[in-house]
């Protein structure tokens, strides 16, 4: 028989091997643990343990396998009406458990270490995400489609956060640089580092974030630091955007470049704080705020 039948044969096999129920291939994806992750099959019961996994799962095409979430996963709003299993810095161990799931979504860094090793000690498939580029968030978002056996759905979604990020930074590729301090926290007192998604977000649209040098993601600063540095505008995150008190403490420093230009902006707070598909309209937010402070 000939070579090249023999070889066609042995494909065909293959794939009616693949097609048998038990026998398909494990699908296998790496999580920002670099943990190899391997599923028998597509999950079916998905638990996520953090808003933004939550969002993540549903970018994905998988939001109708989620059987469990967190406290404030409020996005979409179909993640609303599903059960909760504590917050993301408790889990309720016993409830979580009572669903079944076939595989859980951990927040790398801000769920609780020691439930974290209960759950990989019980044999839980877990699946860990933080991603800190754009490209990361893409990333997540076909990792978590494979695993869920949705990958036209999660892949095209991925394709389109990639596009709409690069739109962005090709209409802000020669914007004017203006410094700026983004107030994660009033008190204490916080920000972010360049290595943060909402830094990378303030450079995608031009501006130069006063502490981008900081080595902590998330350091703690003081106010007399602020004003020497002295940003020309400064921003944080508010429900929906609506402005509050959170930014009063900085205009009784009228000398600031910031206050003199009535440059103190409020952006929705979920879409730029969680690392998900909504970064794109997080970052729409923060360049027009920009685009405001350079006309001013």
């Amino acid at each position: 028989m000939p070579v090249i039948k023999l070889k066609a044969i042995a494909v065909m096999l293959g794939w009616m091997l693949l097609a048998l129920p038990g026998l398909a291939a494990p699908v296998c994806v790496t999580d920002d643990l670099g943990a190899e992750v391997c599923l028998d099959q597509p999950a079916k019961r998905i638990a996520t343990l953090s808003p933004g996994a939550t969002e993540l799962v549903f970018a994905a095409g998988a939001g109708d396998k989620v059987v469990a979430v967190v406290n404030y996963s409020d996005y979409p709003e179909a993640a609303r009406k599903l059960p909760l299993v504590g917050n993301h810095t408790r889990i309720d161990l016993e409830a979580l458990l009572a669903h079944k799931p076939d595989l859980v979504i951990t927040w790398r860094t801000g769920n609780p270490p020691a439930q974290m090793e209960m759950l990989r000690a019980l044999g839980l498939p877990m699946f860990a995400i933080e991603p800190r580029t754009f490209e990361g968030v893409s990333k997540a978002i076909e990792q978590l489609s494979i695993l869920a056996g949705t990958e036209q759905e999660g892949f095209a979604e991925a394709e389109r956060f990639r596009k709409g990020i690069a739109k962005i930074a090709e209409q802000y590729r020669d914007a004017e640089p203006i410094p700026v301090f983004y107030q994660v926290w009033q008190t204490p007192l916080m920000t972010i580092n360049d290595d943060h998604l909402i830094g990378k977000v303030v450079q995608l649209c031009g501006g130069v974030n006063v502490f981008g040098d900081m080595p902590r993601l998330v350091p703690r600063i003081s106010a007399e630091v602020v004003l020497e540095a002295d940003p020309h505008a400064i921003i944080t995150g508010s429900v929906e955007g609506i402005e509050d008190n959170q930014l009063d403490r900085w205009k009784s420093y009228a000398g600031m470049s910031a206050v003199a230009k009535n440059n103190l902006f409020f952006v929705p707070a979920s879409p730029i704080s969680r690392p998900t598909p909504r970064l794109l309209e997080g970052s729409r937010d923060i360049c027009q705020r920009l685009d405001v402070a350079r006309d001013r």
